[in-house]
């Protein structure tokens, strides 16, 4: 495995956070019903989250030299994450973040797995911390659904 393999999983990464950050735009500026202010908010802090996570990705991958992706047609051509859809009630919305973060996280093990093959340590460790942010998001909006 090389640091290219690294680079790859960074920005598939790279490619479904800023998917998701458009999708949690969309579902903050259109959330409607009795748990409005709840997730209006809530939706909020995931996108100012997910912008963060964007901007360290593409910086780590500059750091080990790679290049970011960093267009929106390379983001809708590699990432996993699909857009919303624009008809989801906010339950929908709940679930669909529900299952974003899980694909992401799941997918974090891939760059912790290649980082850690390629000795590149800081990666895995960006990662494993930020698998186990995910983790207690994703149990939360869990909590939510009920």
């Amino acid at each position: 495995m090389t640091n290219q393999t690294v680079v790859k999983e960074l920005n598939q990464q790279l490619a479904d956070w800023n998917v998701l950050y458009t999708k949690l735009h969309n579902f903050h500026w259109n959330v409607k019903g009795p748990d409005f202010f709840t997730l209006h908010a809530k939706f909020e802090e995931f996108y100012n989250e997910a912008g963060v996570h964007i901007d360290e990705i593409a910086e780590r991958i500059l750091a080990i030299k790679g290049k970011p992706i960093a267009t929106m047609k390379e983001f809708l051509q590699t990432s996993n994450v699909e857009e919303a859809t624009g008809q989801e009630t906010a339950r929908d919305m709940v679930a669909a973040i529900e299952r974003d973060f899980h694909a992401v996280s799941t997918h974090a093990e891939a760059v912790i797995e290649a980082a850690e093959k390629v000795e590149d340590e800081s990666t895995a460790d960006m990662f494993i911390a930020l698998k186990a942010e995910l983790e207690k998001h994703t149990w939360m909006l869990n909590a939510y659904l009920g």
